[in-house]
């Protein structure tokens, strides 16, 4: 009997939805009843909203998310009774260790998506893979995967050293920025935590040899790199566009891809997929195949619908590469089109911290809308608004609420924009509320 306190959370609900499928009986406690609550109800699980005592009565274990602290209830009844707890991370730590290949997959951007076409890959090359991805992928209708293979595909985050309680055979980096800066000190400190994490792989690491960052990260260690760059182990040939080129892994043709999704970062991450199956062993007209049927994962440029001759989508994004990724790839894909951008900021440290990276990625669409900054963990002790970001922006506009960033988008959306919700916290409310007529 494993209790999960927290467990509407975005990494907590699956790993309760992967216990559960491993045959655990699971229950779990919530501040508030959602959409993951009900889904978890849904499937078996019994889940209590608020944070009782007794809610722990009878289990086995516990598994904790971080936000949950020593004077929460729960944890305190079950540190009396002397119940064992984990972490999440230390959770999915011991999940990984009864499989023979744990692939983690690590980087400040790209992880989801990365996460998400190998499990293309694998599923279409019958590994039966077990998976957990930070988001929904449509192929799986949901975020995770309970296989009966000896795989275990894994999203893994950076953030307070979480990664560092998994157990890689391979150990994937897609890019090293200066991120989390509530947390590390300085980009030293996130370069640190992902060399720790490098060193934790059993069997390998692949890492993107087009990031100075990265291989100043990985300096003196052996691993196979990945990147446009011809001197990488796994690089392309043959390019024709960002969505069509050949792979070459060692000098040698593997495979030949058609992507369905656009722009360079995407063709980054698909090399680093690649280079994953190839060391797994994955023929490469496998590997190709499993990645054709890939056409994104949720809220990766998700198109979401129309809206007077206007197409809305949206993204993810949330750090100031993350939006020049995306940016520059509509940008380049829909060159002639007006691109209206709803950004919400996440977290004011992230927003303190890289005020300057982001005002310039913010400047580059024709109409900007800021949200106020969503809180997430944080309170706002440095005063910080998304009002003093569009100060610096020409022409920028700020909403200190959803609905007014709805209202507002209703009135400038002309026949012909791509209208972009952007970031990682609730700003994709405004995009579906102009789509059901709110």
């Amino acid at each position: 009997h494993v209790h999960l306190v927290g467990i509407g959370g975005v990494s907590m609900r699956p790993l309760g939805l992967v216990l559960k499928g491993m045959g655990l009986y699971v229950t779990g406690s919530d501040m508030n009843s959602s959409v993951s609550t009900d889904e978890l109800i849904a499937n078996g699980i019994r889940v209590s909203i608020g944070h009782e005592a007794g809610n722990v009565d009878g289990a086995d274990c516990i598994i904790r998310t971080a936000a949950a602290h020593n004077d929460n209830p729960e944890i305190a009844a079950a540190r009396s009774k002397g119940i064992p707890m984990f972490e999440r991370a230390q959770a999915w730590g011991v999940i990984m260790q009864a499989y023979k290949n744990a692939v983690c997959i690590s980087g400040t951007h790209g992880k989801t998506t990365t996460t998400s076409m190998v499990t293309h890959i694998l599923m279409e090359a019958d590994f039966d893979p077990t998976v957990m991805i930070g988001g929904y992928l449509p192929l799986l209708h949901a975020g995770h995967r309970v296989g009966a293979g000896d795989t275990i595909v894994l999203e893994s985050c950076e953030y307070c050293d979480s990664f560092l309680n998994f157990f890689p055979t391979l150990a994937v980096i897609l890019n090293v920025e200066a991120d989390h800066l509530d947390y590390f000190k300085d980009l030293a400190d996130v370069q640190k935590s992902f060399r720790a994490f490098a060193e934790l792989s059993t069997h390998g690491v692949l890492a993107n040899g087009d990031d100075p960052h990265v291989r100043q990260t990985l300096e003196g260690m052996d691993y196979v790199s990945f990147g446009l760059q011809p001197d990488n182990r796994v690089t392309v040939a043959n390019m024709s566009s960002w969505q069509s080129f050949d792979v070459m892994c060692d000098g040698e043709l593997y495979c030949h891809l058609e992507l369905n999704v656009p722009g360079r970062h995407n063709t980054l991450n698909a090399l680093a997929a690649v280079g994953a199956s190839w060391m797994l062993g994955v023929p490469g007209d496998v590997t190709a195949r499993g990645l054709a049927t890939f056409h994104g994962a949720g809220r990766r440029l998700e198109y979401k619908g129309e809206f007077n001759g206007a197409e809305i989508y949206d993204d993810y994004a949330h750090h100031p590469d993350e939006l020049a990724a995306t940016i520059d790839s509509v940008r380049a894909s829909m060159p002639d089109r007006r691109l209206v951008l709803a950004f919400q900021p996440h977290t004011y440290s992230r927003t303190n911290a890289l005020f300057h990276d982001f005002v310039e990625q913010l400047k580059k669409p024709d109409v900007t809308v800021l949200a106020e900054i969503y809180a997430a963990r944080e309170r706002n002790t440095v005063g910080i608004s998304s009002a003093h970001v569009a100060e610096q922006i020409p022409g920028a506009v700020f909403c200190e609420t959803l609905p007014e960033v709805t209202a507002y988008l209703k009135e400038v959306i002309r026949e012909g924009d791509v209208v972009i919700t952007m970031g990682a916290g609730d700003i994709f409310r405004a995009g579906e509320a102009i789509l059901a007529g709110e």
